[in-house]
């Protein structure tokens, strides 16, 4: 059996990178982030709609919690 290695937790946040100590990196990560979201097409009212929704589901779970 195998295992997996132990990941970082990600600043108590799901999806946001662990801050590398190096600053340029830092920089270089976010620039390409950037890049990435520039070259996406726009999300459509209905897209918008659903992610807005997903959210604010979130939200009333989190404070029945």
């Amino acid at each position: 059996m195998t295992t997996k290695p132990a990941t970082a937790p990600a600043e108590g946040v799901l999806g946001r990178p662990v801050r590398h100590p190096d600053p340029e990196q830092n920089a270089a990560y976010w620039a390409r982030i950037d890049a990435i979201v520039a070259a996406a097409p726009p999300l459509s009212d209905i897209q918008r709609a659903r992610l807005r929704g997903i959210f604010q589901q979130a939200d009333r779970q989190e404070a029945a919690a």
